[in-house]
């Protein structure tokens, strides 16, 4: 872990998110600037910046993972689709150095939002949306 890696400090307890799951390796909480309700994050508990780090078990049991966030968003939020997209460096438009997957909930013509486009959530939004995911889990 790293002190200046937000999703480190998330994983530390160190940082506030509104957590969905989490077990010994990964953490899941929703994205609080998010491209759609219910946009929620699945990262590595331990720090890899990207998917060329961790160890393929790992990776593996954190994709486990992002299907049993993609089967709650299912049940809890209104969705007709679903994006689940990772990046790996900057030049892929990754901002935050610690592997992570998106899970973002998709209506019919709805476009993804650049970064700049994206506004901050309240938690207590976030919360509610959390509350009803980890009855899925």
């Amino acid at each position: 872990m790293t002190e200046s890696c937000v999703f480190c400090r998330i994983a530390k307890g160190d940082s506030q998110a509104s957590s969905v799951y989490e077990d010994d390796c990964v953490m899941v909480f929703l994205d609080n600037r998010p491209a759609s309700e219910g946009h929620t994050l699945v990262i590595p508990k331990k720090h890899f910046e990207t998917i060329y780090d961790i160890p393929d078990e790992e990776i593996s049991h954190l994709f486990e993972i992002v299907k049993k966030v993609a089967v709650a968003l299912r049940e809890t939020v209104n969705l007709e689709g679903l994006t689940i997209t990772q990046r790996n460096g900057k030049a892929a438009g990754q901002h935050i150095m610690h592997l992570h997957v998106h899970v973002i909930p998709r209506h019919s013509g709805q476009r993804l939002l650049r970064m700049e486009e994206i506004s901050e959530v309240g938690r207590e939004k976030l919360e509610k949306i959390a509350t009803v995911m980890k009855k899925h889990f």
